[in-house]
């Protein structure tokens, strides 16, 4: 996969059912973070308030990754545990529903946290 410059060319270069469940989550970020300055960054969409991160999503063979920080992941450990993760990563398989309102949340939960430790 060759290193994408937006957002977009990174969407397309994933197979076209993959490709819109990551315009999905890409349209969830930015209507729960309309704030968020959208970018490329660790090879994958990344999305930051206050200049901090706040969220970086990533497509792979049979899963999406979304990576909302430790404290992100710790928040809404309970309904995240049925999924396989790392330290402030979490994966959802593409042969299962995405579960968006889960995600939806903890965006906004992240958004909240950058707000009230870095906000002015």
């Amino acid at each position: 996969m060759k290193h994408a410059l937006n957002v977009e060319e990174y969407i397309l270069q994933f197979p076209s059912e993959t490709q819109n469940i990551l315009h999905e989550l890409r349209q969830l970020i930015k209507s729960a973070a309309p704030e968020a300055v959208e970018s490329i960054s660790y090879g994958m969409p990344a999305y930051k308030t206050f200049k901090k991160p706040l969220v970086y999503f990533a497509g792979y063979e049979k899963h999406i990754g979304l990576y909302a920080t430790p404290s992100g992941h710790s928040e809404f450990a309970e309904e995240l545990s049925k999924y396989k993760q790392g330290k402030g990563s979490v994966q959802f398989p593409l042969d299962q529903p995405i579960p968006f309102d889960l995600i939806r949340r903890i965006v906004e939960f992240r958004v909240k946290e950058n707000l009230e430790k870095h906000g002015r």
